[in-house]
């Protein structure tokens, strides 16, 4: 039975809003009648996501997909997630250029652990089934296997673009990453989804759940699947491997800052994606960006404040927008920083090399990234631009001095 009926709406309100925002449902129609049946007989529909365990840190990008969950998740309906502790060990082919390594058992714990945690930011997750698929992956046998590999051939397999590529190109292609998208599959099998969600780069491997759940004798899934969100380089999908996500568990003005870093293009992707908005509304700045009535800069600033506010409360994007404003507009240097020791790996010979306390501090992946930042005028001491990356100190020079990279890190020296 439902945990929360009196939560449970009629089914034309539920698909209204669900709909709103997605890329595919298919088939729609399913969809429809599902949740007319599931308000006739008081039960929630299963609305499965899969969890890849090989990413351990959520952004804006994950959180898509979680929030359209969530509506599911108020109007009644349970969330099933599943952490792919069997098939993690192979990691989604999805979009890749070349085979994936294994994962140990402890890595994938260890980030479906931080994963779990970081999508209570989203969800309720007293009211979400959480599920291992080793549970029934690990359990079948050669016969099981054979059953599961005939019901899909090579040429099915080869319709998927990234397959495809790497075919032509004589790339290779192992034979457990044809395996896949029918292990995951029997993720939907094996948990009877009503719905199964997505990106939209997920779209094959969510199809070919349809096409298994038949063989196996269940009544095919609906496919749901959302836009991908794109970084705040405007180009690439978010991601941290192209460093253009933000994190939900970035600090408030990390956040702040980030997103009004964004180019306008993005702002009503994000209105409309990331953040609690009604669709009228949404569509107003469209209209008011669009002919040039409204200002990109107040509209950025905006989506910033609500989406710090989402993840870490209004009186946190507050101040978050009051630290952008000093440091950005007035250019000041913030009370609250953060005291750092000279690490003693920044230390040689007696003497500080900038570039070389950047990377010991974590403030630059390496020597030739440090300079590249004070060479481009990215690197501050007290307020004054750092000109020439080779100029030494002593670390009592150093003590006391605030350290700034970029716009919105700071740290003092002791």
């Amino acid at each position: 039975m439902l945990g929360c009926a009196e939560m449970f709406p009629a089914p034309t309100e539920q698909l209204e809003t669900l709909l709103e925002g997605a890329a595919e449902v298919i088939p729609a129609q399913d969809l429809k009648e599902r949740l007319s049946k599931a308000v006739e007989a008081r039960e929630p529909l299963r609305v499965k996501l899969g969890i890849d365990p090989s990413r351990p840190d959520l952004h804006l990008g994950h959180a898509v997909v979680l929030r359209k969950l969530r509506q599911f998740q108020d109007f009644g309906h349970l969330p099933v997630l599943i952490i792919g502790d069997f098939t993690g060990r192979v990691g989604d082919p999805s979009g890749q250029s070349e085979t994936r390594p294994f994962l140990s058992g402890e890595e994938i714990n260890a980030n479906a652990k931080t994963y779990l945690d970081q999508a209570g930011t989203v969800l309720d997750m007293e009211r979400v089934e959480v599920r291992r698929n080793a549970e029934w992956l690990a359990a079948m046998s050669m016969d099981d296997v054979l059953r599961l590999t005939s019901q899909y051939t090579v040429a099915r397999m080869l319709e998927r673009e990234d397959f495809r590529t790497r075919y032509q190109e004589g790339r290779p292609i192992s034979i457990v990453e044809f395996l896949y998208p029918l292990m995951q599959a029997m993720d939907s099998v094996a948990v009877r989804a009503d719905v199964e969600m997505g990106g939209t780069d997920q779209l094959f491997n969510l199809l070919v759940g349809r096409e298994i759940q038949k063989e196996y004798g269940q009544e095919p899934q609906v496919v749901f699947t959302m836009p991908l969100l794109l970084g705040t380089d405007g180009v690439r999908k978010m991601s941290k491997s192209f460093d253009n996500h933000v994190g939900l568990t970035e600090a408030p003005e990390e956040m702040f800052g980030k997103i009004m870093s964004i180019p306008d293009e993005l702002i009503v992707q994000y209105l409309s994606l990331c953040t609690t908005l009604a669709r009228s509304e949404v569509d107003e700045v469209e209209r008011g960006l669009a002919d040039g009535s409204l200002k990109p800069v107040e509209k950025k600033r905006r989506l910033a404040r609500e989406i710090v506010a989402l993840y870490h409360g209004q009186e946190a994007a507050v101040a978050a927008e009051d630290r952008f404003d000093l440091v950005h507009k007035e250019r000041g240097i913030p009370e609250d920083i953060e005291e750092m020791p000279i690490p003693g790996t920044a230390v040689k010979d007696g003497k500080v090399w900038l570039p070389r306390l950047l990377v010991a501090a974590g403030l630059a992946a390496s020597n030739s990234d440090a300079r590249r930042l004070i060479e481009q005028g990215g690197v501050r001491l007290d307020g004054d631009v750092v000109v020439n990356p080779d100029v030494e100190h002593a670390p009592e020079d150093l003590s006391g001095r605030i350290l700034q990279v970029g716009r919105r890190k700071f740290v003092r020296l002791k």
